[in-house]
């Protein structure tokens, strides 16, 4: 048969590893081989007859063998919790100022607002390699080797040009929100079955019909990339416009017009923040405002990931009103195993009697069983003062919990935090709904007790890890609360001694199972927005020990070894002994120092 024959070899002995129909469409995962030993990697053309060609005409790379396939996703899983287990390399051990600092950079050209996404082992441009993939402000995607340095790029796809730019933040009308241009805010997601990245991009164009620099048009569009080449794939890309819409008599723009009694999406004042969701066969992408700036609402839309040219499924959280807009900090719509989806709205019209149909302020699970409909949700009992004083719910993003986490009564938690500073605890199977009288959920925990700050707004999304529940609040240290039987500590059984500026941050766990647990979180707070310090300083990466949580490493504040310049609500990417920290003009990549 024609094809590919792909062996895995060690020192002088090799054996078959997979058949594949090319050589530049396929990952590998090296599962369960031996931390930093190096295996080669070699491919051999087959002809019809089987004949198999000499090793010598495709290339061969060298890699090290680790356990972790790859970073595909925001927070590294659909739950959300932010960890990694499979790591390897990276230890408390070896985490010290001695033997761990910035290895190389990868320049950009703009802005790293996405999480950098990772996948091991992966056939590109003729060798196999640990390939990082950057998404960036000014609408671009960035292919680059994992490993190597100084960098090396594999492919660099633009979404710009001729008449086609970013959008400046002052067209939403606000400028405090995003720093200096908007393009990909939201972090891609990775399917490496079928090898594609699918990434949201926001433009403004000049050129095309009805589009003029008198006139400009606005656009969104969910593109879906291959990974070895960055070429256009599954009929994408697809066109976000005001063609979408929901039957509602809510908050209209009148850029966007649409039809009597429906309301449509309006790409100019939807943010796509929230990473994307890949669940089940659909992409979906939540939205938004920029800046609270009305008409807006918050939506998901959900398309089929091989078809983008099929009609999605659409859900809006305030058809009959306004706000209600998804942005978490960045951190995706959650989901569980049983594929229901989970997300926290902000500010907004709720309904406090039934029939509802919108939904601010609230944790909301919504079922794709046939669309996307409000399966269950929670509100809590002071939503007016909430929506009243600016206190979103929807602040941080929100965690699905294993089902070890729970108690017999309840063994499926959901957790999330707001901007009054306190964390909920929520059954999935009974969210318990609206009740004037008091919240019916779990547990509410403040997390301004036995702090070291005041408010300790919650802007950033927890992580979760061996029955440990990590947070850094705004202004406030990185808190290790505990939870047992389904019950969260209602003070921190632990707390570090580094105070995070705005807007706190969100942590992310590496491990090796259940040891060897190393919490990692970024200091953004010199971000350079205006509701920032209002300065650009290079990102502080913090490692702690996750059991312990005594401080194991902090990057300098400037310097060559210094990350680059902070951007605000960022998230560090752990994969294989290395950290890829996304900022302003850089991937900066930290990792062992060379002995």
């Amino acid at each position: 048969m024609t094809g590919y024959r792909v062996e895995r070899c060690q020192g002088a002995g090799c054996t078959t590893f997979a058949q594949i129909a090319a050589p530049t469409t396929t990952s590998f995962n090296n599962s369960g081989l031996t931390a930093g030993t190096s295996y080669s990697y070699q491919v051999r053309a087959a002809d019809a007859a089987g004949n198999l060609s000499a090793y010598s005409s495709v290339a061969s790379a060298t890699t090290s063998g680790a356990d972790n396939a790859g970073v595909f996703t925001h927070r590294n899983d659909n739950f959300r919790t932010g960890q990694n287990p499979n790591e390897t390399v990276l230890a408390p051990a070896n985490v010290t100022p001695a033997t761990f600092g910035k290895l190389f950079s990868c320049a950009v050209d703009g802005e790293v607002y996405a999480q950098p996404l990772y996948v091991a082992n992966y056939l590109i441009q003729g060798g196999t390699h640990n390939v990082v993939f950057v998404a960036t402000q000014n609408d671009s995607v960035y292919a680059f080797d994992a490993d190597a340095n100084p960098c090396v790029q594999y492919w660099q796809k633009s979404f710009l040009g001729t008449g086609v730019t970013t959008v400046p933040p002052g067209d939403t009308g606000e400028t405090g929100d995003i720093n200096t241009q908007i393009g990909i805010t939201g972090t891609p997601v990775i399917d490496p079955a079928t090898g594609t990245l699918y990434v949201v991009a926001k433009t403004k164009e000049t050129a095309g019909t009805g589009c003029s620099d008198n006139s400009p048009c606005y656009f969104q569009r969910l593109h879906a990339l291959d990974l070895a080449t960055g070429n256009e794939k599954f009929n994408g890309p697809a066109n976000i416009s005001s063609a979408i819409t929901v039957p509602g008599s809510g908050d209209r723009d009148s850029t966007c017009p649409a039809p009597p009694g429906s309301v449509a999406f309006c790409p100019l004042r939807e943010s796509q923040r929230p990473g994307l969701l890949l669940l089940n066969g659909k992409v979906y992408v939540a939205w938004a405002s920029h800046g609270d700036i009305t008409p807006y609402h918050g939506w998901v839309i959900g398309y089929a990931a091989a078809d983008l040219a099929q009609a999605p499924v659409v859900f809006n959280t305030t058809p009959d009103g306004g706000l209600g807009g998804i942005w978490m900090s960045g951190t995706g719509p959650a989901a569980d195993a049983d594929g229901n989806i989970y997300l926290i709205t902000g500010n907004g019209t709720f309904d406090t009697a039934a029939p509802r149909t919108n939904y601010g302020d609230s944790f909301i699970r919504l079922s794709p069983a046939s669309g996307l409909s409000v399966a269950d949700f929670f509100t809590p009992a002071n939503q007016s003062n909430l929506n009243d004083g600016d206190l979103d719910l929807g602040s941080g993003g929100a965690i699905v919990l294993p089902d070890s986490a729970g108690s017999a009564a309840h063994p499926h938690l959901l957790i999330g935090g707001d901007k009054q500073g306190v964390l909920y605890v929520i059954d999935r199977d009974n969210m318990t709904g609206f009740n004037a009288d008091g919240d019916q959920i779990l547990q509410t925990v403040p997390i301004s007790a036995g702090p070291a700050c005041i408010t300790c707004r919650i802007f950033s999304t927890p992580a979760f890890w061996e029955g440990k529940l990590y947070v850094v609040a705004n202004r406030d240290v990185l808190k290790q609360y505990t939870l047992a039987n389904g019950v969260l500590s209602a003070l921190p059984a632990l707390q570090a001694g580094d105070v995070f500026g705005f807007p706190g941050a969100t942590p992310a766990i590496s491990s090796n199972g259940a040891t060897n647990g190393i919490v990692w979180a970024l200091d953004t707070s010199n971000n350079g927005t205006p509701n920032g310090s209002g300065s650009s300083a290079p990102a502080i990466l913090f490692a702690y020990d996750a059991t312990s949580l005594n401080k194991l490493y902090s990057s300098p504040a400037s310097g060559a070894e210094a990350a680059g310049n902070a951007v605000k609500f960022t998230v560090p990417t752990v994969a294989n002994g290395k950290v890829y920290v996304g900022t302003q003009t850089e991937l900066s990549v930290f990792g062992l120092l060379p002995n």
